[in-house]
């Protein structure tokens, strides 16, 4: 039951974000892991976090093409093409 609600926690924290962002936090999550997985120790896991994270990011913006992030004077977020 745990499992479960931290899964639905991670998912309605990424639900508002764009493809860039989620790929970034999926690669950096799954690459933490598989960090942790290879070497087993602290150093594993930040490496494995940053190059996932990298390439996660990369790829959730490849899969956005024309789209651009622009912020109000209110500093509010929105999505419009560049």
């Amino acid at each position: 039951m745990k499992k479960i609600l931290l899964v639905a926690a991670l998912a309605a924290g990424v639900a508002g974000c764009t493809q860039t962002e989620k790929g970034a936090a999926i690669g950096g999550l799954g690459g933490a892991a598989i960090g942790t997985a290879i070497t087993g120790d602290a150093g594993g896991a930040i490496v494995g976090g940053v190059a996932g994270a990298t390439a996660g990011a990369l790829i959730g913006n490849a899969s956005e093409p024309g789209k651009c992030r622009y912020r109000d004077r209110y500093g509010r977020v929105y999505i419009a093409r560049c």
